[in-house]
C-alpha cells in the first residue's frame, strides 16, 4: 500500500453527511504570543493583529463565556482553515473521531440511515442485519424522540446522529411515528459495532456479466473488491460492470487498490501535484498478477466523486472501460489529515490529482461516453433500490420503500454496451479466421 508519511491518511471525499459518520494551545492568546516569536515578519504582524482583535472581543463582548480566549481561538481556527476551500477543515476531537470511524468502515450504532425532510428526521433505510432492521424500523419512519427527549422542528442532523451513535452494548430509546399506519410507537435498542461494507452488491446478471457495486473507499475496500471480483470470475463471467454511482469517495490508497487489478505492474493509475513541482507523487500498479482483460463498463452519476472519480478516470483514460451514466461531481483535490493535540486534527487540501492522461477533473467532472440522464425522482428511487438489492419480491419492496421498483436505464445501457463489445469481438474473430492462410495438407515427406 502507498504511504503518505507521518501526516496520516490521504483522503478524497465529499463532506460527511448524516448517514451514519501541530500544536494547538488551549488559549489562542498563548498561540498569538507564540506566533509573535517567529522570525517571519508577515506572520508576526498578522498574529499581533489577531491578538488585538481577540483582546477587544474578550474584554467587551456581552457574554464572557462566549468570548473566552479558548472559544475565540477555536472559532478563529475554524474560520481560518474552512475559508480556504469546501474540503479543508479544523476537526475538533469529536469530529476527528467520527472521520476516523467513517474511513475505517466501523462505528457504534443501531444501523439506520437518517435524513432531514420537511423539518423532521426520517429513516432513509435500515441497514441489513443491524439492530434497527431487527427491531422492525422501516424506511419512512419518523424519529420523534431519543432517550425520552422529543426532537423539535428542524433538529440539527449532526446532533441527532451523535445521539444515535454510541459505544457497543449501550442502549438507546427511540420514539417513532409510522405515517403509513398513523401509529406512534417506542423501541429500545442495544447498539452494536456497525460494519459498513464498501462492496454492497456482487452478482451475475443475464449473459454472464458480473456486477459489483462500490459505495465508498475505506480501509477494507480494496480487499472486498478483489474478493468480489474473484468470486464472480469463478462463476465464469465474461464481462464486468462496476457501479460507482453516488459513491462520495474516501481513501486515495483504496481507489488505487480497486483500479490496480486492471493494470500491469508499473502502470500509472493517478498522480498528485502539490504547490511545488517537486511535490508530484505517482501512484502505480504494484501487483505481479496479469491484468484482468475483459469487457468493462463503469456506471457514474452526479454523486460519483473524488476517489470514485480516480478509478473512473484511470479506466477511461487508458481505454480499459466504457463509462456510462451522467457527468461525475468533479472533486479533484486531495486532503491530508494532520494530527494535532488532544485528539484534534487539520484536514487540509494539499494537492490536486490527475488522471493518467494528465487531466484534472476538479470542478469539471468526468463525462460518460454513453450518457443516460435520470430525473431527480428516478435517481432517488434507484438509490434506494441499490441500497437493498436483497429485496427481490415486488410486494415486499413496495412495503419497505413505498414505491414499485423502477427499471435501471443506466444499468441497461451498460449491458447493451457490453453486448455490443462482445458482438464486435466475435465479428473480428470471424474475420481474422477467414483471412488466415489455409493450413498445409499432407503427411511427412
Amino acid at each position: 500500500m502507498h504511504t503518505v508519511g507521518a501526516m496520516g491518511k490521504r483522503i478524497l471525499t465529499l463532506a460527511a453527511g448524516a448517514v451514519l459518520g501541530v500544536l494547538i494551545f488551549p488559549a489562542s492568546l498563548r498561540l498569538g504570543i507564540l506566533w509573535g516569536l517567529f522570525p517571519d515578519r508577515d506572520l508576526g504582524h498578522a498574529s499581533d493583529y489577531v491578538r488585538e482583535v481577540m483582546e477587544i472581543v474578550n474584554h467587551n463582548y456581552v457574554d464572557p463565556k462566549a468570548a473566552s480566549y479558548d472559544a475565540l481561538g477555536r472559532s478563529a481556527l475554524h474560520g481560518m482553515v474552512e475559508s480556504l476551500d469546501p474540503h479543508s477543515e479544523y476537526l475538533e476531537a469529536k469530529d476527528n473521531a467520527e472521520l476516523e470511524e467513517d474511513l475505517s468502515g466501523e462505528f457504534g450504532g443501531i444501523g439506520i440511515q437518517v435524513d432531514g425532510h420537511d423539518g423532521r428526521v426520517v429513516v432513509v433505510a435500515p441497514m441489513a442485519g443491524t439492530p434497527g432492521e431487527r427491531a422492525g424500523i422501516r424506511r419512512g419512519d419518523e424519529i420523534t424522540a431519543i432517550d425520552g427527549r422529543r426532537l423539535g422542528p428542524n433538529p440539527a442532523m449532526d446532533e441527532v446522529v451523535d445521539r444515535l451513535r454510541g459505544k457497543p452494548r449501550t442502549q438507546v430509546s427511540l420514539g417513532l411515528f409510522r405515517p403509513s399506519t398513523g401509529k406512534a410507537f417506542d423501541l429500545t435498542l442495544t447498539r452494536e459495532t456497525i460494519k459498513v461494507e464498501s462492496v454492497t452488491d456482487a452478482r451475475v446478471l443475464d449473459g454472464h456479466v458480473g456486477y459489483v457495486q462500490v459505495t465508498e473507499f475505506s480501509d477494507h475496500t480494496g480487499d472486498q473488491f478483489v474478493a468480489a471480483v474473484n468470486a464472480l470470475l469463478r462463476r465464469n463471467i465474461d464481462a464486468l460492470i462496476i457501479d460507482l454511482r453516488d459513491n462520495p469517495g474516501g481513501l486515495l490508497d483504496a481507489a488505487v487498490e480497486v483500479a490496480e487489478p486492471f493494470f500491469k505492474k508499473g502502470d500509472l493509475i493517478v498522480y498528485t501535484q502539490g504547490r511545488q513541482p517537486s511535490d508530484r507523487e505517482d501512484y502505480r500498479a504494484e501487483g505481479d498478477d496479469r491484468p484482468l482483460d475483459l469487457p468493462l463498463a463503469v456506471l457514474i452519476n452526479e454523486g460519483t466523486a473524488s476517489a470514485a472519480e480516480i478509478v473512473t478516470g484511470a479506466l477511461k483514460d487508458t481505454g480499459k472501460a466504457v463509462i456510462v451514466g451522467e457527468r461525475s461531481f468533479g472533486k479533484g483535490s486531495v486532503q491530508d489529515v494532520f494530527d494535532l493535540k488532544n485528539g484534534e486534527a487539520l484536514r487540509l487540501t494539499i494537492a490536486k490529482y490527475y488522471t493518467p492522461g494528465g487531466v484534472s477533473i476538479h470542478e469539471k467532472g468526468i463525462a460518460p461516453q454513453v450518457e443516460v440522464v435520470m430525473s431527480a425522482d428516478d435517481d432517488f428511487k434507484l438509490r434506494q433500490q441499490r441500497e437493498r438489492p436483497e429485496v427481490a419480491d415486488p410486494k415486499e419492496f413496495k412495503a419497505l420503500f413505498g414505491f414499485d421498483p423502477i427499471p435501471d436505464r443506466q444499468l441497461e445501457a451498460a449491458l447493451d454496451v457490453l453486448q455490443g463489445i462482445d458482438l464486435l469481438d466475435a465479428e473480428a474473430g470471424t474475420a481474422a479466421a477467414k483471412s488466415a492462410p489455409p493450413a498445409a495438407a499432407g503427411g511427412h515427406p
